[in-house]
């Protein structure tokens, strides 16, 4: 793709992900208007409408686009290390394991806040990641990668039931069911500063990655060939993208196949080119999660619909239909 056509799609993606952020905060169980959202955020003043606009919808919409990016540029990462289309953290675990770790902290009566969230869900995220780089670096056979997206399924599934186990036990059902579905009910200020951070930080260490990552889809052996290490690059990987899936599971829960469809589409455009793909993956995940939360606050409005449900609606046939590919 040339270098002005890049740019062209990559604006036209800034102008989605912006009228995305706009119906975002418009639409809902109170519409509001463009001169409220205005007024909110530069003639801002103690009304109802002001505080919902400034304290509520504006940090969740935000929220959700860093999400959304964290989700996008993590499985364009694990993808490239890993040389398979169809690997992301939920397939893998990771998101499953941190969401694991914020039900015990909750059954066991932690209070739940965006601190212990966010060190709950660090640490399920790195007890299943060390599982996976254990695979990774494990030299088998020319299988190992299928192996380690059986090993990350087998994995989700049982974090998963054992998340289910433990909401049944402690009489929170209700409450691990919202966490094992994603949504961003009751977002603050201190959330969105939080996925935030991991947005930004993971996104400048993950495009200082890019070249290496570019380098490493080649396979080890070229890899090898030209001065890398395959296995520090895999290790630096998974130690950007823990605590930026720890931030994601924290404050929107778990959310599958974001990572899975963003970085394919980033190939279709870009080809293997991870400096490419990487912030494209971010934009697009971002847009992903954006109007999946419009869905999700307006189509059983005035409840809401949890968000995994409409990733998962899009994610399972763009799963199948690139797994086909791959075995074809």
């Amino acid at each position: 793709m040339k270098r002005v056509n890049t740019i062209t799609f990559m604006g036209l993606s800034i102008g989605i992900l912006v009228i995305g952020l706009f119906l975002a905060i418009s639409l809902g169980v109170t519409h509001i208007g463009v001169l409220d959202i205005w007024n909110s955020i530069f003639n801002y003043s103690q009304t109802l409408e002001f505080m919902l606009i400034r304290d509520v919808r504006i940090p969740r919409v935000l929220s959700v686009m860093f999400t959304g990016g964290i989700l996008g540029v993590a499985g364009a990462m694990i993808q490239g290390i890993t040389r398979n289309p169809i690997a992301e953290p939920s397939l893998l675990g990771v998101s499953q394991g941190a969401t694991l770790m914020i039900a015990i902290f909750y059954a066991v009566g932690i209070s739940i806040n965006t601190t212990n969230v966010m060190i709950a869900s660090l640490i399920g995220a790195i007890f299943s990641s060390v599982i996976v780089v254990g695979f990774l670096f494990k030299k088998t056979k020319s299988d190992s990668v299928t192996k380690i997206l059986l090993a990350g399924t087998a994995m989700s599934i049982f974090f998963i039931s054992l998340t289910t186990i433990i909401g049944l036990l402690s009489n929170q059902s209700q409450f691990i069911a919202f966490w094992v579905s994603g949504g961003f009910r009751n977002t603050t200020w201190s959330d969105f500063r939080l996925v935030a951070i991991a947005a930004v930080v993971g996104l400048i260490l993950a495009m200082l990655l890019s070249k290496k990552i570019n380098i490493l889809s080649l396979g080890d052996d070229i890899a090898t060939s030209l001065g890398e290490n395959p296995e520090k690059i895999r290790l630096l990987t998974f130690l950007v993208m823990i605590p930026m899936c720890a931030a994601a599971v924290a404050v929107g829960k778990n959310i599958g196949f974001v990572g899975l469809i963003t970085p394919h589409i980033g190939r279709k455009m870009f080809g293997g080119d991870y400096t490419k793909n990487i912030p494209f993956s971010f934009l697009l995940g971002s847009i992903l999660l954006v109007y999946s939360d419009i869905a999700a606050r307006l189509v059983y409005s005035p409840y809401e619909t949890p968000i995994g449900i409409f990733t998962s609606l899009i994610g399972v046939p763009f799963f199948i239909a690139v797994a086909r590919k791959e075995r074809g």
